[in-house]
């Protein structure tokens, strides 16, 4: 469902579910659908209905109980409705802009809610993302905004039927998120049957809180009230206090590091950016925060071969077991109690396979919790604890470097990355490898997964791509697999069935991209992997891609920007403005895409140089693949180029990687 809300005009639009059933209802001048819709309100309440909508929780549901709880002794008349609703409206946006509580919590509402926006966390900074932003993240066939604007007077059935289309345009697409969460909602919908907590629209970290407190509660034996009210708050944290005794290094790099770490006194008020030390050991430099350390070898392709295999090993459950192994807690929370059930968690998660969606959960609590040390408005709140797992997770972390670069001077480090490594090793040196991280599992009383790449393309430590080794299975399972996932390698050798899996990060991904993320000109990462796992020449593999979504390009801008698109005709510079969102993609004739700053008039081209566009808001069906007139020497070269930066070579010295 979906309510467009002008100031003389309201179109209310609901689909079925399941179904292609719809209703329209417009309340203006020109239509009065007003005891219709009250009708169909009351129905939904007396039926016990649901609606699914898109940001509902915090603008359409609160219309709809206004509406309910006021609308007895209102006129029937569209212009005097549609006037009252449109103010409320405006209160409600200005209540959300001032971060004030709505007037009616999710408990209040008479007709629930199932908000994808909530339950997919896109209201958080990190995924913000509006519905326009996901139908292009979609590939939706029409992205276009509202036509018209909301203090516009309607005055025509030509404008009400273009605010109908529109609306009825972001209900089919709500309708299809809404399909492409079922998973979240059931998991939702079983959490919320089996703890009597309504979970319909929490967000993964929301989940963690209330099922945490849920049996720390129980643990404790105090309220769940009482428990949420709790919190940690410091005037310093001194990290000198809180490095673990075994800490140990043996080479200047190292110890210059713990020894900058422990000068270290934090505001938390103020921890982001406090604390940065780069660090050049094995001629590679890894970077150190307060978040964690990241560091990676020159860009280039590293593969096993008969002398030498890419190790990787992985901490396992590294944050959770670093507060269950070493017995931390928020500080206003009973070590004892805390690190028992977080350890409950991560043995129950073992014991359930991952196709259970409570090994999801359990993973979800698991994962959480160190976040939410970090969160005030969490009961897990203490920052010291946050700092705890984080400067002592890198330093141990660097620990397991240190001694295997020393013990095997012919290692080569390539990524130490959060809770893992991989690092280049002789084959005649595996078992001093495993010995090695035997000796450092026997300190800290951590685990480690090992596994084996074929190959490394790595850009830097957040771009690359691993090729892992082959894995024998059936012939079903393979399949099955090959189904999931079209882009590891597959082979039959010898009349046995194996698979490769493939890991794509940072900008080299492609597949199974989070609704929030931008996935603009997927066709590059598509050409480098191409390139590099299947030996495809750049202009080989754009010669046989034909799908324009592949092409094309997302932009968004905020408020005070404005998307102009320019064109020259008859010699003169014509300018048309654009949406706030909008898709485009790189063309031989088109327009040049500039975003103006309204204030100070800055210009800002999305194309930096000779580069023309294309606005793709609609997608045209019956367009044949030359009618798009794309320019390839774009994408052409912004394959290249990372394959360049990778390889080191000139442009025009590309050929086949074997």
């Amino acid at each position: 469902m979906d309510y467009e809300t002008l100031k003389n005009c309201f179109v209310a639009v609901f689909k079925h579910y399941k179904t292609e059933e719809i209703h329209v209802f417009k309340i203006c001048a020109l239509q009065d659908d007003f005891g219709d819709f009250i009708e169909f309100l009351q129905k939904n309440v007396r039926e016990k209905n649901w609606h699914i909508s898109f940001n509902g929780l915090s603008f359409d549901g609160q219309i709809t109980n206004h509406i309910l709880h006021n609308y007895i002794g209102w006129e029937e008349g569209g212009r005097k409705f549609a006037a009252n609703i449109y103010q409320y409206a405006q209160d409600v946006i200005a209540r959300s802009n001032r971060k004030e509580w709505q007037e009616y919590p999710e408990w209040k509402m008479l007709i629930p809610q199932i908000d994808v926006f909530k339950l997919n966390h896109w209201d958080n900074p990190a995924k913000r993302s509006s519905l326009k932003w996901i139908e292009y993240t979609m590939d939706w066939d029409n992205i276009l905004d509202m036509p018209i604007n909301h203090e516009t007077e309607i005055t025509t059935q030509e404008e009400l039927n273009m605010i109908v289309e529109y609306c009825i345009n972001d209900v089919d697409a709500t309708k299809e998120i809404y399909n492409r969460s079922k998973n979240l909602i059931a998991l939702r919908m079983n959490l919320t049957n089996e703890y009597n907590i309504n979970l319909f629209n929490a967000s993964e970290p929301r989940i963690s809180k209330e099922l945490f407190s849920h049996y720390l509660s129980k643990e404790l034996k105090i309220s769940k009230k009482e428990l949420k009210s709790l919190r940690t708050y410091r005037e310093t944290i001194k990290l000198e206090n809180i490095i673990l005794p075994y800490i140990n290094f043996n080479t200047l790099e190292f110890n210059t590091l713990l020894k900058r770490f422990k000068t270290v006194e934090l505001d938390p008020a103020n921890i982001k950016g406090a604390f940065k030390h780069d660090l050049n050991y094995k001629n590679v430099k890894t970077h150190f925060g307060l978040g964690g350390a990241h560091g990676a070898n020159k860009p280039g392709v590293y593969t096993s071969n008969e002398e030498n295999v890419i190790m990787s090993s992985d901490i396992v459950s590294f944050y959770p077991m670093l507060a269950i192994k070493n017995g931390w807690s928020p500080a206003h929370l009973p070590k004892k109690e805390f690190c028992k059930l977080y350890e409950w968690f991560f043995n129950e998660r073992k014991k359930i396979p991952k196709s259970n969606s409570m090994n999801y959960v359990y993973k979800i609590i698991l994962n959480s919790t160190y976040g939410l040390s970090n969160d005030k408005n969490s009961f897990l709140y203490d920052p010291e604890f946050t700092m705890r797992v984080t400067i002592n997770g890198q330093l141990t972390l660097m620990m397991l470097y240190e001694m295997i670069m020393e013990a095997i001077p012919e290692a080569i480090p390539l990524l130490q990355n959060t809770d893992g490594i991989e690092t280049v090793i002789p084959k005649s040196k595996i078992d001093l490898y495993h010995k090695i991280c035997k000796e450092w599992c026997g300190i800290t009383d951590f685990s480690l997964e090992h596994d084996q790449y074929q190959k490394i393309i790595l850009a830097d430590v957040n771009n690359y791509i691993g090729i892992f080794n082959f894995v024998e299975t059936d012939i079903t399972k393979w399949r099955e697999i090959k189904k999931a996932n079209p882009h590891y390698i597959f082979r039959v050798k010898n009349g046995v069935f194996e698979y490769a899996p493939v890991k794509c990060k940072g900008r080299f991904e492609f597949t199974n991209l989070a609704l929030h993320k931008n996935k603009s000109k997927l066709v590059i990462p598509k050409g480098i992997f191409q390139y590099f796992v299947h030996d495809v020449l750049p202009e080989d593999y754009l010669a046989t891609n034909n799908n324009i979504l592949d092409y094309c390009i997302g932009s968004k801008t905020n408020g005070g920007w404005q998307m102009v698109a320019k064109r020259i005709k008859d010699s003169e510079i014509e300018e048309e403005n654009l949406q706030k969102i909008n898709r485009y993609y790189v063309s031989n004739q088109g327009v040049k895409i500039i975003k103006k700053n309204k204030n100070d008039g800055r210009l800002i081209q999305l194309e930096a140089g000779p580069w023309i566009q294309t606005v793709y808001n609609k997608i045209e069906l019956e367009s044949k693949w030359k009618d798009y007139d794309i320019n390839m020497k774009y994408y052409l070269q912004a394959i290249e180029k990372e394959i360049n930066n990778i390889l080191g070579v000139a442009t025009n010295q590309l050929k086949l990687f074997n």
